[in-house]
């Protein structure tokens, strides 16, 4: 008999349709021992909570995070906040027993990160990160071949992740421009998927140096009275050592004009390459340098077999899939997680790795030097 997992969720906005949505799709097309129930929606808005909850088949509302993350009638508490609830929300929801589900970047710095990391394992309970890109098929297809050896040793992770949608001076202050809400600014809300891409695909990090900018100070505030003073970064890049001795470079910007979410990764080895291209989903380049002088050439491969990963779930070799399946990838692994009780991954240990890179970065940019990442 499947176990039925009551989820709350605490976000009604972008994360929280994805999810959502994600949740409604899981059980048509994936085999589950956990079967996800759309139990509570917590948000401030009644009104437009009422409206989300409508939508997608919320069950119950909340306006009260604390007293939804302390009723008995939740399994699974998913935290799409501001960063700076993550913390407070994770904890409150261990000690109250629950399982948890959170957005990235993990916390607002790496001490929120370890401890709750380390109160999750002491509690047993399950704990999920959101790190779709993980669950895109092409990425693991690629993570395949790299352990397959077809790549030979990694020498270069390149990666890049444009977003144009602050250009423009006059878009008005939101949560996302001040660090005492967001913690970072392009740095965690982007840098932090190809950071746990590098992770997931090369391994650890040993060192970083970086540099951020604010291109744009001041914002307008959205009451439309005066400017608001622009303190998380619109732009951040850095350079980075892997432990495997690979080099990787990085760079996440929100003012890369004409590009509304691309995410391009290249990986560079002695015997092949890959690139992978998020505008492309379905698609991922390899180049093997064992193939003949004559024949050689980066060739496109259409992940859509049933062979390739997760493709099974879905439709017959050809017909494609979108941005939002990585949801329903992602959430499959998590319910057989929790109706087994086992530990899954991303977890709150990758989203601790990934916030210590993204610190480290920081702190690289302010004081001009390699940083070591510790892996405390």
């Amino acid at each position: 008999m499947k176990k039925s997992v009551n989820i709350g969720i605490i976000g009604s906005q972008f994360m929280g349709k994805a999810h959502s949505n994600g949740y409604l799709r899981l059980p048509y097309f994936f085999e589950l021992d956990g079967f996800p129930v759309l139990h509570t929606a917590c948000g401030r808005n009644e009104k437009t909570l009422e409206t989300f909850s409508k939508k997608y088949g919320w069950q119950h509302q909340e306006t009260d995070w604390k007293r939804m993350v302390q009723s008995d009638s939740i399994d699974l508490v998913d935290i799409c906040t501001p960063n700076n609830l993550h913390y407070p929300v994770a904890m409150e929801a261990i000690k109250n027993g629950k399982h948890l589900l959170c957005e990235k970047p993990m916390a607002m710095n790496t001490r929120e990160a370890r401890e709750m990391y380390e109160a999750a394992e002491t509690a047993g309970v399950v704990h999920m990160m959101i790190f779709n890109y993980r669950f895109v098929p092409a990425l693991a297809l690629a993570k395949k071949l790299i352990q397959s050896g077809k790549l030979g040793a990694i020498h270069h992770f390149n990666a890049v992740y444009y977003q144009d949608w602050l250009v423009d001076p006059t878009f008005p202050m939101v949560w996302r421009h001040d660090a005492k809400t967001t913690g970072s600014g392009a740095h965690g809300d982007m840098n932090a998927h190809i950071i746990d891409l590098a992770r997931f695909l090369l391994g650890e990090f040993e060192a970083v140096t970086g540099i951020q900018e604010i291109f744009v100070k001041e914002r307008p505030l959205q009451s439309g009275k005066g400017m608001g003073k622009v303190t998380a970064d619109d732009a951040t890049l850095f350079m980075a050592r892997f432990q495997n001795g690979a080099l990787g470079s990085f760079n996440a910007t929100r003012f890369a004009n004409g590009f509304k979410n691309h995410l391009r990764i290249e990986i560079f080895g002695s015997e092949g390459s890959l690139c992978f291209n998020l505008e492309r989903l379905n698609e991922l380049q390899y180049f093997n340098s064992n193939d003949p002088t004559e024949t050689q050439g980066f060739k496109t491969i259409l992940v859509t077999e049933n062979s390739h990963p997760y493709i099974d779930a879905w439709w017959p070799p050809g017909h494609i899939i979108g941005w939002e399946h990585t949801f329903v990838h992602q959430f499959a692994t998590l319910m057989n997680g929790i109706a087994k009780t086992a530990q899954i991954v991303p977890n709150f240990q990758d989203g601790l790795r990934c916030q210590e890179v993204l610190d480290a970065v920081s702190e690289s940019s302010q004081k001009q030097s390699w940083i070591a990442i510790q892996n405390l």
